[in-house]
């Protein structure tokens, strides 16, 4: 799938977002409980959150330039990192709110309606999150994975607050309702902690992870058979793609044309297997003293073996 096609999962969340945020807070005005108040603004945040994924999905999507060689991929990063920020704002918006309604408990009005129409907007936001994760792991976007997991949150959340104002109704306990509110709040925490330190770790361009970096590794160590051999791998991840650098080291009487065409059908052979994979290989002779100190001074993992 072109990348530029997956914006319209943005606006599939920013669909559901307006919708859910219109629901909740129809059942918070029905009930008056805090909790489903909590709810309804984790929707508002999701409604900013599915917006700025639509500006970091259409500026992903754009090619390469003068400016950006490497693409832009790295906006997603972005995106997730403010998506993981606003969850952080959202819960303590949701803790304020709940020990002001602890400290002051009010009775509850029409809990049954109220929790009818939370229930459809969590129906909703279930679907929407399981159609984004699908997605996100199928397309590789950081983006609409990060939305997914946020909408999954605010189903979780829905779920507790729905349980918490059900007791409320059958108990008369009114220090539930605040009390579940603060539950959610610190499992929403969590969520966006967890976004943050994804989105940074992509941002300081984290190696490929071990199973990633093996299926790279495997097609390099077949061609050891012809007598050659690889060191200094390095690797990166932005946003959907790969990039590698390697130094292959073949027998220093080879001609520059049989070097060239050797690197030519390793870099065929890579993109065959991994398409999303941008690598760059420096070509150098076995046996060569400056070629073994590069492999040290450069590589980032340990080399192929020898």
């Amino acid at each position: 799938m072109n990348r530029a096609s997956l914006v319209r999962y943005a606006w599939l969340s920013i669909g559901a977002a307006v919708l859910t945020i219109g629901l909740k807070f129809m059942a918070y005005v029905l009930s008056g409980s805090v909790g489903l108040l909590s709810d309804a603004l984790e929707s508002g945040v999701n409604l900013v959150a599915a917006v700025v994924a639509l500006g970091a999905l259409t500026v992903a999507a754009q090619p390469p330039d003068e400016q950006h060689n490497y693409g832009h991929d790295k906006a997603e990063y972005f995106s997730s990192g403010v998506e993981g920020a606003l969850i952080l704002f959202a819960a303590a918006g949701i803790f304020y709110t709940s020990i002001e309604r602890l400290l002051h408990p009010r009775p509850l009005e029409q809990v049954g309606i109220g929790l009818a129409v939370s229930t459809l907007a969590s129906g909703i936001n279930f679907v929407v999150a399981r159609v984004l994760l699908r997605a996100g792991k199928a397309h590789r976007s950081i983006t609409l994975e990060a939305d997914s997991k946020h909408l999954m949150t605010d189903v979780w959340t829905s779920a507790g607050v729905i349980a918490g104002v059900g007791a409320v109704g059958l108990t008369g306990w009114l220090w539930l309702d605040p009390a579940i509110a603060l539950l959610v709040a610190a499992n929403i925490v969590w969520s966006g902690f967890q976004l943050l330190r994804r989105s940074l770790s992509g941002l300081m361009d984290s190696a490929l992870e071990d199973d990633e970096r093996s299926r790279l590794t495997a097609i390099l160590d077949r061609y050891q058979e012809q007598g050659i051999r690889w060191h200094a791998l390095r690797t990166r991840k932005s946003g959907a793609r790969w990039f590698a650098t390697v130094h292959i080291l073949v027998p220093g009487e080879w001609t520059v044309q049989a070097g060239h065409d050797l690197l030519e059908t390793i870099e065929h052979d890579l993109l065959q297997n991994i398409p999303h994979l941008s690598v760059t290989m420096h070509l150098e002779p076995l046996n060569d003293a400056a070629a073994e100190a590069d492999s040290v001074i450069a590589r980032a993992t340990s080399p192929s073996p020898r």
